[in-house]
Formats: C-alpha cells, structure tokens, sequence
C-alpha cells in the first residue's frame, strides 16, 4: 500500500513547527513504527533529516511510542498502544496525520519526541510505602479481597504513556495520578502514607501545569491499557479525606 503522512517536523522546543508531507510503501503487516522506520531509511538515502519518535519496547508495555494518528492518541483502535498499531488497520492512498502530543507540560523535544518527565516527577513527589526489609513473606500472608486486589491491579497496569493528557480538552494527567494513587492506596502496604501521598502528588500534578478534569472522559477512552476514570472518583475521595486529617 502506498500512504501519505502530514508529520509534524519541529528542531528543537524553540523552534516553529510545522507540517511536512512525505509518501511512503508499507504491507499490512508492519506496525506503525515499522512504517515509520521504512520512511526514515528513504529520508536518510535521500540525504534528509529523519523523523525523531520515541519508542522502546514495541511490545505495549513502555509507553514511549506515543503520538497522535489522525487526531487521536496511538491511532484510532482502542486499548492499542502506536506500537502494537498495524498497518491493515488503514488503506491504500489514505493520509495519515501524526502530531506530537500536545499539552503545555509535555513540551516538544523534537519532531514527534515530548519531555514527559513531568509524570516521573509527580510518582518521586509520591514517596515511599512502608513495607518489611528483610526474608521476602508469603504471597498470602496479607489477606486482600478479591475485588479490591483486582481494582489495584487494574490501576497499576498503567504505563504512564501520557494519553490520557493529550486526549483531555483540559491537558489533564488526572487519570494517571489517580491510577498511581489507586493502585498504592488499595492495598495494605501503602495505606500508612495514603494522605500525603495523595496530596503531594496532586500538588506536584498542579505545578507542572496540567489542566483540571474536564469529565469528558476521553482519558478512558483513549487510554491504551484502558483505566477506569472510576479512579479519578477515588483519587478525589481520597484528596477530600486527606484535607480533613491534615486540618
């Protein structure tokens, strides 16, 4: 198939930016990197600056691969990361839009690679839990329902990919630090500093200059491992409680 991609090209953070078309073959079986590595040999034969993206694992499980394809963060498939995005899920002759992620605290690095250093940031503001040096202790050894496990795992399958910030109208990373509070605040071991973790990091989250939930939801929707805004709902509940035992 033969494709033609509008890429954002941009220097450096300080420098303007803009849209550049290319064409470039691809099979249905490459994934969206694929494609793009295929482009960066032509621009590189052709003696002409390759497109920077971030990527790492190619396996869904880092994060690094993010960008916005036609408007949407990694691609128009749900619970897909840009890596594990395949080329037959588009057509011969289309045109593909692939932008950054856009959002003041994410600023461009180069062409399709953002800072998103502003999330390590807010997990180091989290702190520490409390839990036992030494001989490791059976894995059943702390009683934990079943449904409260289940949500605490399912809040910690997030990969801190950062699409949850650039498909809210807001820019807000509520959904990834509600997803890292929830899945410490559930479970035992990270009960004893719930309180100010939780403030902490939200505090941390404001600093950075990311935008207030704009309920929407299109965080869940375009998040690849599919997060519950259900814990944006627990991350405010426990920032309520917070207040009160610190007043």
């Amino acid at each position: 198939m033969e494709l033609q991609l509008k890429i954002w090209r941009q220097k450096k953070a300080d420098s303007p930016g803009g849209f550049e078309v290319y064409r470039v073959k691809a099979n249905e079986h490459m994934s969206f990197l694929e494609m793009l590595d295929v482009l960066n040999e032509q621009l590189i034969a052709e003696r002409k600056e390759p497109v920077a993206f971030d990527h790492d694992c190619r396996e869904g499980i880092c994060g690094a691969c993010s960008m916005v394809i036609n408007g949407r963060p990694h691609g128009p498939n749900q619970g897909t990361t840009t890596c594990q995005l395949h080329m037959r899920f588009f057509k011969d002759g289309d045109v593909i839009t692939v932008e950054p992620f856009q959002a003041r605290a994410f600023p461009v690095i180069k062409d399709l690679v953002v800072d998103r250093s502003s999330f390590d940031r807010i997990i180091q503001a989290g702190g520490y839990i409390s839990v036992n040096t030494g001989q490791p202790v059976d894995g059943n050894a702390i009683a934990i329902e079943r449904d409260t496990a289940s949500m605490a795992f399912d809040a910690a399958a997030c990969i801190g990919c950062g699409a949850c910030v650039a498909a809210c109208p807001n820019g807000s990373a509520m959904l990834f630090v509600a997803a890292k509070v929830s899945h410490l605040g559930l479970l035992p071991q990270g009960k004893i500093e719930q309180d100010g973790r939780v403030q902490k990091m939200v505090a941390q989250m404001d600093e950075e200059g990311f935008g207030n939930c704009s309920n929407v939801a299109a965080c869940e929707a375009e998040c690849p491992k599919q997060i519950s805004v259900s814990n944006i709902a627990r991350l405010n509940r426990a920032l309520i409680a917070a207040s009160f035992q610190s007043s």
